[in-house]
C-alpha cells in the first residue's frame, strides 16, 4: 500500500513536469505544425512520470531548487516519450496502444511518429543546455548533458533495445537477462536519480554513490514488474497490450524465474534501493516510497 504522502507528492509533481513540457515544447501552431502536434500528443498527459518523480525526489533529497529541477524532468521525460514513440513503430515492437490511446504512429503516421522522436530527443539536450536553471552552473550542465547522452544512446537505452530485439525468441540466463535491462529500461531511470541529484549544489561523493546504487537498484525494479504485469494484467489495467512480450517470445522475468521468483527478485531490489538510502533522513521519504510503489504498482 502507498502511503496518501505519495499521492500528494506525486500529484505536485506531475502538475509541475506537466506544466513544465507545455512550456518547453513548441506549440501546435507554430510551423511545422504537424511535427509540433505529434511531439506535444507523445510527451504531455498521460503515464505515471515515474522519471520526473525520481528527479524531484532526488532533488528534494538534496534542497535542490525546484525550478531547475523541471528542466531537468522535462528533459528526461522528453528522452522517455521519444524512446516510446520509436519503441512502439512496425519495425520495433508494432504497438497499437500506448497510455490507452493510441499510439503515436497510429494517431499521426509512422514518418511523423519517427521524426517527433527525433526531435523530442534533440528537445532534452537543448533544454540542459539552455533553460534556466537557478543554481546549476555551466560545468554541472556539461555533465547532466553526458549522463542523459550515455544513459539514451548506445551503451544504455538504445543499446539495451537493440539487445532486446535480438534476444527475441532466445533464452537468457540471470545475467544475461539484468544487463540487457540495466540498459532498456535501468539506464535512464538511473540518470533520473542522477541528474535530479546534480541540480543540488551540495552534492558528496558518498550521497553521490548511495543515489547512484538506488537508481540502478529501482531500474531493474521496474523492470521485473513491468514483466510481471505483462503476465498479470489488463490491456485496460495497463494502457497497453498485455501480453504482448510472451506472443513475441520475449525473454522476460517471469519466464526465467515464474511469477513468484520475479516478485521475490523485485522484493530483494526494492529492499537494495531503499538500503542504500541509509544516508539520507526523512528528507528522502519520497525515493523511499517510488521504490515500493516501483514494485507494487498494478499498471
Amino acid at each position: 500500500m502507498n502511503p496518501p504522502e505519495l499521492a500528494d507528492f506525486a500529484g505536485t509533481c506531475k502538475v509541475r513536469v506537466e506544466a513544465a513540457l507545455d512550456r518547453f515544447l513548441p506549440t501546435g501552431d507554430l510551423l511545422p505544425q504537424g511535427l509540433h502536434e505529434a511531439m506535444r500528443y507523445a510527451a504531455l498527459e498521460g503515464g505515471k512520470r515515474v522519471r520526473p518523480l525520481l528527479v524531484y525526489a532526488a532533488g528534494q533529497a538534496l534542497d535542490a531548487n525546484p525550478q531547475a529541477l523541471d528542466v531537468v524532468a522535462g528533459a528526461v521525460e522528453c528522452i522517455h516519450a521519444y524512446s516510446l514513440v520509436h519503441d512502439d513503430l512496425p519495425a520495433m515492437d508494432n504497438d497499437d496502444l500506448r497510455r490507452g490511446r493510441p499510439t503515436c504512429h497510429r494517431a499521426f503516421g509512422e514518418a511523423a511518429a519517427i521524426l517527433a522522436g527525433d526531435a523530442l530527443q534533440a528537445q532534452a539536450f537543448y533544454l540542459l543546455a539552455h533553460a534556466d536553471m537557478p543554481g546549476v552552473d555551466a560545468q554541472t550542465r556539461l555533465e547532466m548533458i553526458e549522463i542523459l547522452a550515455l544513459a539514451a544512446g548506445s551503451r544504455g537505452m538504445v543499446g539495451g533495445q537493440a539487445i532486446d530485439l535480438a534476444a527475441v525468441g532466445k533464452q537468457l540466463g540471470m545475467a544475461e537477462l539484468e544487463d540487457m535491462h540495466i540498459h532498456k529500461t535501468g539506464a535512464l531511470i538511473r540518470a533520473a536519480v542522477l541528474l535530479g541529484a546534480l541540480c543540488a549544489d551540495d552534492l558528496d561523493e558518498d550521497r553521490r554513490q548511495a543515489l547512484d546504487h538506488y537508481g540502478k537498484c529501482i531500474g531493474l525494479a521496474f523492470q521485473v514488474q513491468d514483466d510481471i504485469l505483462d503476465v498479470t494484467g489488463s490491456t485496460e489495467q495497463l494502457g497497453k497490450q498485455a501480453g504482448a512480450d510472451g506472443a513475441r517470445e520475449k525473454p522476460t522475468y517471469p519466464a526465467l524465474l515464474g511469477l513468484e521468483g520475479a516478485r521475490d527478485r523485485a522484493r530483494e531490489l526494492h529492499q537494495a534501493a531503499t538500503d542504500s538510502l541509509a544516508w539520507f533522513g526523512p528528507e528522502a521519504d519520497p525515493l523511499r516510497w517510488l521504490s515500493a510503489y516501483i514494485v507494487a504498482r498494478s499498471s
